[in-house]
């Protein structure tokens, strides 16, 4: 017991974070967390203010995917939480190490209700419903054991959210605690090398191989395009996998598997390899084809296996290991993948009439943008259908879309998080009016960080892609068409910056100067409704 030390639940907290190299935390205090809050500067971690919960999850996710390393928010109880749930729930659904902290009611707490401020019937079986896991402490000396499972999730296993809820009473309490308990190093998970050789063997004998590249490949960029150049395949990626390989290079064809003629042709391969991807119906956009061929799948996460489409041949462990370990066993023949261009040409095609209108806009933005770029996006029409199929994106770079759960207001806030991470590089926002009023209150946290930040907004007066839904249904529009809001002013409101740009050079314009200019610029695109 020498070398222990009296520390209250706030600071073993803290000091459980810093020994796992936090460095910056988002949320916002409340009366139940104040004992973690003075604990924040003197163990150096740097505390980012949002408006809103949600915004600070999304804002710790942003941070989290540009990093590597998780993002981490504080809230207080009750509300607060719940408020960071639905960020939860995005970062479960993109493998996004996210840890959320916060405070519970005391430990001793009755059963029945007592009308304690911020009550709540159980933090734990609500976030236990959106995260990996939820736990509840029981002891002070407990919180670093719990901090270090989180970070033993992050570190083995697919890397998903996690909450950790200390109740109020223990953060005031005091323990004599020795040295801080960390989560032990773990090599990258190494795959069995009876199935690296199976797989090796049938991508040497393939004529028609494919790659699919998910948000689980990019750690191993080099690898997958070592691969694909050996192999002469053909790559197209979801939409967290955009990037991995070149978008500019022959071989790509992009984040274009919701594309008829994309599913018509990969469904043909006679040798398909997906790595990182669950090969979703949030990837293909409706119910994923049937592959004739045989399905080498590639992912850290066992269940994926048999989940969805069944492999073939499972390689299991993570991509940079199992593509390091694959690659000296194939010999490839350099195929020429000659269908490509037609192959485009059809994809485009299909919706060249739908996505005309952001093309210009993307060409304008790719111009002033640098290759190390980051846009951060919503599920917005421009977005989905114009930035992720047509905006050209290498691994230098990162495109940060909410998928699969597809939450709103996602852009906004995940900028901040991903300038803070990385204030030398440029970052973007992409979305459009409607999910930017999700929010919309996160523009004072970028004014108060003084940082550069455009917004660029596609406005078209309400929820676009549902007042398309309802008139390809026949249905009157219906709660679709927002009353407008000046945009620009309640940029300049805040503190901010705002404008409009008419047309692609406008926005060119207007993003440059952006760029260059302290805090968030908000730029608006006006687009028609009809």
């Amino acid at each position: 017991m020498g070398h222990d030390r009296f520390l209250s639940g706030g600071e073993a907290l803290v000091r459980a974070l810093e020994a796992h190299s936090v460095t910056d935390v988002f949320g916002i205090p409340g009366t139940h967390n104040l004992e973690v809050y003075r604990h924040l500067a003197p163990y150096g971690i740097r505390h980012v203010t949002s408006r809103h919960e949600q915004g600070a999850g999304y804002a710790a996710d942003g941070y989290a995917r540009v990093t590597g390393r998780p993002g981490v928010v504080l809230t207080t109880t009750g509300p607060a939480l719940l408020n960071a749930a639905a960020a939860v729930g995005q970062a479960y659904s993109d493998s996004v190490p996210l840890l959320v902290v916060s405070p519970g009611v005391p430990l001793r707490h009755p059963r029945l209700s007592t009308g304690l401020l911020h009550e709540t019937r159980s933090q734990t079986e609500a976030l236990r419903g959106v995260a990996a896991f939820s736990h509840r402490v029981s002891s002070v000396a407990e919180i670093d054991a719990a901090v270090a499972r989180a970070f033993t999730l992050f570190r083995t296993g697919r890397p998903r959210p996690a909450h950790i809820e200390v109740p109020l009473d223990l953060l005031e309490a005091t323990e004599a605690l020795g040295p801080v308990r960390t989560a032990p190093s773990v090599p990258r998970a190494a795959p069995d090398p009876h199935a690296v050789r199976e797989a090796a063997g049938a991508l040497a004998q393939a004529r028609r191989p494919a790659l699919v590249l998910g948000g689980g490949a990019r750690g191993a960029q080099g690898a997958c395009l070592a691969l694909a150049e050996r192999l002469g395949a053909p790559v197209v990626t979801t939409a967290n996998g955009k990037g991995t390989v070149p978008e500019t290079h022959p071989l790509s064809l992009g984040v274009s598997l919701h594309s008829a003629a994309v599913q018509k042709w990969l469904a043909t391969r006679d040798v398909v390899l997906a790595a990182g991807t669950e090969l979703a119906e949030s990837d293909f956009w409706s119910p994923p084809p049937p592959l004739d061929g045989t399905l080498v799948r590639i992912d850290i996460d066992p269940d994926q296996m048999y989940a969805g489409a069944p492999a073939d041949v499972a390689l299991v462990g993570d991509a940079r290991a199992v593509l390091d370990a694959l690659l000296p066993e194939v010999t490839g023949h350099a195929r020429v993948a000659d269908e490509i261009p037609v192959l485009r040409a059809a994809r485009d095609a299909e919706t060249a009439a739908r996505d005309a209108r952001w093309i210009p806009y993307l060409k304008a933005m790719r111009s002033v943008l640098a290759e190390d770029a980051i846009v951060t996006s919503d599920s917005a029409q421009c977005c989905y259908y114009g930035a992720l199929p047509h905006f050209p994106l290498g691994p230098e770079g990162r495109y940060l879309h909410p998928t699969g759960f597809g939450t709103l207001g996602y852009a906004l806030p995940a900028a901040i998080g991903a300038k803070v991470a990385r204030p030398d590089r440029q970052v973007m926002a992409l979305g459009g009016d409607g999910g930017l009023q999700f929010t919309v209150q996160e523009l004072a946290t970028a004014v108060q960080l003084r940082l550069p930040l455009p917004i660029v907004v596609f406005d078209n007066g309400g929820y676009g892609e549902i007042r398309a839904e309802m008139a390809a249904r026949g249905d009157t529009p219906t709660a679709v068409d927002l009353p407008p809001v000046d945009l620009p002013a309640l940029a300049r409101a805040y503190g901010g910056h705002g404008t409009r740009a008419c047309g692609p050079e406008e926005l060119r314009r207007a993003l440059t100067e952006a760029m260059d200019t302290p805090g968030p610029t908000l730029i608006v695109i006006p687009e028609e409704t009809s």
